[in-house]
């Protein structure tokens, strides 16, 4: 059975990879509550501006992280001097010592598109246990989910095109620069500079040069041949540094430069790939390849393609890793469900205004058309029957009492479902501009599970 990678999750302490408030919830969740369940649900509120929908992302990450809870002793020795846990029963140490995740998880495969207001995770355990993990779960999901969103707009844009993950140095943290090359990947680029993401998740790698190392040199030419050298058939060459056209036409009638490829990352990239395109075929290089690259977005590469830009592929960097445009999510975990010893689960939610929210714990169903496009989502109580016709449940089982309970996907496999999600995406969904939104619809029952009034509004997740 392929277990989680744990090296998805980029650092040791991951105890306290958390807030302050988890950990005193906990100390206090061990005095009072102890033997209660909580069950926790993990959504999006609503979908970012020009969004019409998401790619779930960060479920391996997650599960990952979850398998792998634990506080060190040197851990908890930190803990133990912070001023806040000063006083605090030494119990509560001996239970962080000892800490497993024993819960259970379910949640949607990565690669499936989601939309607001629908369940992508849920996680019942201990209370203390489900609480502590908050932290974790919302940065791995949200970010992934975020980047895998934005990856899968610029895919759509670029047709059949290649495309590169550019972005790891403009990422906000090494960290996320690997889970964006992951994500990205996943959502359907076709491969990464980054180096981790190739070595150990088998992403293709992709590189070319930076302008420093041509500047390095007393000419132009002279660091073309001296990178074709050492990179006979897989030389790229960067031809912005002084004249773009220049230098393009120096490169071709260079006999002894060999080069696949010229990356093209400033000034207008329509223009200058339609004379550079004219160069190289006039001087025969009919088979070098056109890149470009230097803050292009999912907008900008459209406007490429429809100017008929003789672009062969895209690095894409800064505005994917970042979501430049819409640089976070609004994603939630938030407990749906209690379970006192010897007692029934109880529903229960927030009424807070502009935050109200549906009690219980559920499922999430997706019906699809004859010609397998995505029809609608409902959402239901675990407890409903399933509805009647072609629908099928979204949220999975992955972890039971702690123990992995089913294979995890590879990313080639979750690369692959995300591509059919995109798919089977209405057409309106998958263009650029916003699209009336998608079919979201919770039962009557959860609808009506809370009194509506004028300042709540009705329920919603």
């Amino acid at each position: 059975m392929r277990t989680p990678d744990p090296l998805l999750l980029c650092e040791d302490e991951l105890g306290l990879v958390t807030d302050l408030y988890q950990l005193t919830m906990f100390a206090a969740y061990r005095e009072s509550r102890r033997g209660v369940r909580g069950c926790f649900e993990l959504w999006f509120r609503d979908l970012p501006p020009q969004r019409n929908f998401l790619v779930a992302a960060g479920l391996e990450p997650a599960l990952a992280y979850l398998l792998a809870l634990r506080f060190t002793p040197e851990q908890i020795a930190a803990l133990r001097k912070l001023e806040t846990f000063q006083g605090v029963a030494e119990g509560f140490f001996a239970d962080l010592a000892g800490l497993r995740f024993t819960g259970d998880v379910w949640g949607v495969r990565e690669g499936t598109v989601a939309f607001a207001g629908e369940p992508v995770l849920r996680v019942e355990a201990p209370i203390e246990q489900s609480q502590l993990v908050e932290t974790y779960l919302l940065a791995a999901v949200s970010f992934s989910t975020l980047v895998a969103s934005k990856a899968a707009r610029v895919r759509l844009a670029a047709g059949g095109r290649r495309v590169v993950d550019f972005g790891s140095r403009r990422a906000h943290g090494p960290q996320a620069a690997c889970w964006a090359a992951r994500a990205s990947y996943l959502a359907g680029l076709d491969g990464t500079s980054n180096v981790w993401a190739s070595c150990r998740l088998g992403v293709p790698p992709s590189g070319t040069m930076a302008h420093s190392f041509v500047l390095s040199f007393s000419t132009e030419q002279e660091a073309f041949r001296a990178y074709s050298k050492t990179f006979p058939d897989r030389t790229v060459l960067l031809v912005d540094t002084f004249d773009t056209l220049a230098a393009v036409e120096r490169a071709c009638q260079d006999a002894e430069l060999r080069f696949v490829a010229i990356r093209l990352d400033s000034g207008d990239i329509v223009e200058l790939s339609k004379a550079s395109r004219a160069l190289l075929d006039r001087n025969g290089r009919k088979e070098v390849r056109i890149v470009a690259s230097g803050d292009l977005d999912e907008t900008r590469i459209a406007s490429i393609v429809a100017a008929g830009a003789p672009v062969d592929s895209f690095g894409v960097g800064t505005r994917m890793v970042t979501s430049a445009d819409a640089p976070t999510l609004q994603a939630v975990y938030k407990l749906v469900a209690v379970q006192e010893p010897g007692k029934a689960a109880r529903g229960v939610a927030k009424r807070s205004a502009g935050k109200r929210t549906a009690p219980g714990t559920k499922q999430v169903w997706r019906r699809r058309g004859p010609d397998g496009a995505m029809v609608e989502d409902l959402v239901t109580s675990v407890d409903d029957a399933p509805p009647q016709g072609p629908w099928e449940p979204l949220l999975e089982p992955w972890i039971r009492g702690g123990t992995l309970c089913r294979e995890v996907p590879a990313l080639q496999e979750s690369r692959e479902h995300a591509r059919s999600q995109l798919a089977s995406l209405p057409e309106e969904l998958r263009a650029l501009a916003q699209a009336p939104p998608f079919p979201v619809r919770l039962t009557p029952a959860l609808q009506g599970s809370r009194k509506d009034d004028a300042e709540a509004g009705p329920a919603r997740l």
